[in-house]
């Protein structure tokens, strides 16, 4: 879940991997450091806390003649966020220095061998153990010193290398990211190319098992036996503006007015006519069951997607969470379709639960948003969700992306199962930025009840059928970027417990389309205003029966049910949005999580 950033090359080294470091903080932000090599030393600087902390102790420091360095941003998972525990991480005679993302599982098998051989900690971290083993192995040559401390290493690394003797950075990853990016004259790499992105549009992702050494006007990559690999040079379309908040006070509030956009992008070439065009490479009439494994707010796209695909093919859909998926030893063979769905396409439980499928037969396909992310290279096919970036920890773009994609699927898979079009999604899908667009005209509407909403401690948001998932949705948006407790729950459920929760001026958010059970919803509304409570509700049109009962109103464009979600969740962002700036917290930046969950 860190960030790892290096570069090797003329220019301001310790400007370039800060740059870096502010556009993977998303990635962690509980402490950061660089280390460079200047004068034949490594020189290291590295603090507890965010980027501008770094920034500041960076001010009294003056690197002469510095030609690489390797940064890190952390999110702790071994030792507190402080100074020490901060990486990079140094050998015991500072002669090696290494940032890594990922977890050291025998790392204390490890340490105590190192220090039984007289090497001395000087952090709380699992990582350390590795700046000392390659220091062990060290013999004049830094890759082999890195491919022998990586042999002995259980877990998941991105490992990013330095030795003040070489001019060159040592990568290598097992089920960790790292991307490798070529300029002129220098070479760049990080944990993910949207760092990279206006310093070079050429780059390389590295695979589990190999090995990089990366030097100012070449790479060699290999694998850990000493193989050499030929790496296929990819293309990086992305611009400055897609990682910079363009006039927007947070990255959030600029990936949900982007939506009409990303949706665009999602359906640009993919609709024609009355039909649906993709390239899954998967045989969709010998499907019998599919499974959706997700995590987090993908998980909640993925039970969308059941509805859908249930719905449009009759196939039926089971929904798991990743992280749980590999455990339980599941059911599944050859006649399975599993779709895994991931943002940031290195989500370590999904990328485990992928392998699990594939070792027992089943077809895999993947969802993802970053091209030649992990996910999108070990599956037999795909959908990319085009979003662009997504900077801000909590998902909002590329949510209503992935639910579009499902559609997309499940459309698709009719049509290839000798189904025939269904004319109406498919226009209504085609309009939905223009829908989009609307909800977003009414976003000052939003940010007034927000205002009147910001100190409430609890909410309960409520919703049925294929929107019940978008209330589990707008109930994480809320606590994850708030830290306000809130609950999604079915609101046919309200009564077996819920609502013993409910009391004067406690918040209930309703989403409440015009479809076959808006009746029911509008008589759960009344049984909580009947307890006095506060109902925020999400609807269609405005009639005598919500007027009377509701609070607040948040008016949205009618569509099928279907496509309902997608317009449904938009107030819900806008509302964790404006109720999080309003309590002045780091919208972005939410405490204790990370945008790429790439650790178990």
């Amino acid at each position: 879940m860190c960030g790892i950033i290096g570069y090797i090359g003329e220019g301001d080294v310790a400007e370039f991997l800060v740059k870096g470091l502010k556009r993977l903080e998303y990635r962690g932000y509980d402490s950061a450091g660089i280390s460079l090599i200047a004068g034949g030393l490594i020189s290291t600087v590295k603090c507890g806390g965010n980027i501008s902390k770094l920034e500041k102790k960076l001010e009294k420091v003056e690197f002469k003649d510095a030609k690489l360095g390797i940064g890190h941003t952390r999110w702790a998972t071994h030792g507190e966020p402080t100074d020490e525990n901060a990486h990079p991480h140094t050998s015991c005679k500072d002669e090696i220095a290494i940032a890594h993302n990922g977890i050291i599982e025998n790392y204390k098998t490890l340490k105590k061998m190192l220090m039984d051989k007289g090497h001395a900690f000087k952090s709380d971290t699992d990582s350390e153990v590795i700046a000392h083993l390659i220091e062990e192995f060290y013999d004049g040559d830094l890759e082999s010193a890195v491919a022998r401390a990586v042999k002995s290493i259980e877990g998941a690394y991105a490992i990013a290398s330095i030795h003040k003797s070489e001019d060159r950075i040592v990568v290598a990853c097992k089920s960790s990211p790292i991307v490798i990016g070529f300029g002129d004259g220098a070479m760049f790499i990080a944990s993910d190319a949207a760092a990279l992105v206006g310093n070079t549009n050429k780059v390389v992702y590295l695979s589990d098992g190999e090995i990089a050494s990366v030097m100012c006007d070449r790479i060699h990559v290999r694998k850990l036996n000493g193989e050499s690999v030929n790496k296929q040079v990819k293309r990086l379309d992305a611009s400055l503006s897609d990682v910079e908040k363009g006039g927007f006070k947070h990255f959030m509030l600029k990936e949900i007015f982007e939506q009409p956009e990303s949706l665009s992008n999602l359906i640009r070439g993919r609709v024609r006519g009355n039909s649906v065009k993709l390239t899954l490479n998967v045989n969709l009439n010998s499907v019998s069951r599919i499974i959706i494994i997700a995590c987090g707010t993908s998980w909640h796209s993925a039970i969308i997607g059941k509805y859908i695909i249930e719905n449009l093919i009759r196939v039926p859909v089971e929904v798991d969470y990743a992280s749980e998926f590999k455990y339980r030893n599941p059911i599944i063979g050859r006649g399975d379709l599993v779709i895994a769905i991931s943002q940031s396409g290195e989500t370590a439980d999904t990328i485990g639960a992928v392998r699990a499928a594939k070792q027992k037969g089943a077809r895999v396909i993947g969802i993802v948003n970053v091209v030649g992310s992990t996910i999108s290279r070990e599956v037999d096919g795909g959908i990319y969700l085009r979003a662009g970036p997504e900077i801000s920890v909590a998902s909002t773009k590329a949510f209503t992306s992935q639910v579009l994609a499902l559609l997309l699927f499940a459309l698709y898979a009719r049509q290839a199962r000798g189904g025939v079009a269904d004319n109406q999604l498919l226009n209504e899908i085609t309009d939905l930025p223009n829908m989009v667009d609307r909800v977003l005209d009414n976003a000052k509407i939003v940010e007034r009840i927000a205002e009147d909403l910001a100190q409430k401690r609890n909410f309960l948001y409520l919703g049925r059928g294929i929107n019940y998932p978008v209330a589990l949705e707008g109930a994480l948006k809320l606590k994850e970027i708030s830290y306000i407790h809130a609950e999604g729950y079915p609101a046919g459920e309200m009564k077996h417990g819920p609502i013993a929760l409910i009391d004067e001026g406690f918040p209930v958010v309703f989403i409440s389309p015009k479809d076959g059970l808006y009746d029911k919803v509008v008589s759960n509304m009344e049984e909580v205003k009947a307890r006095k409570a506060i109902v925020i509700a999400v609807i269609n049109e405005i009639d005598e029966n919500v007027r009377q009962v509701a609070d607040y109103i948040i008016e949205v464009p009618k569509t099928s049910p279907l496509v309902s979600p997608i317009i449904n969740v938009i107030p819900l962002q806008l509302l964790a949005y404006y109720i999080a700036d309003l309590k002045g917290v780091d919208v972005d930046r939410p405490r204790n999580l990370a945008k790429s969950v790439t650790v178990e």
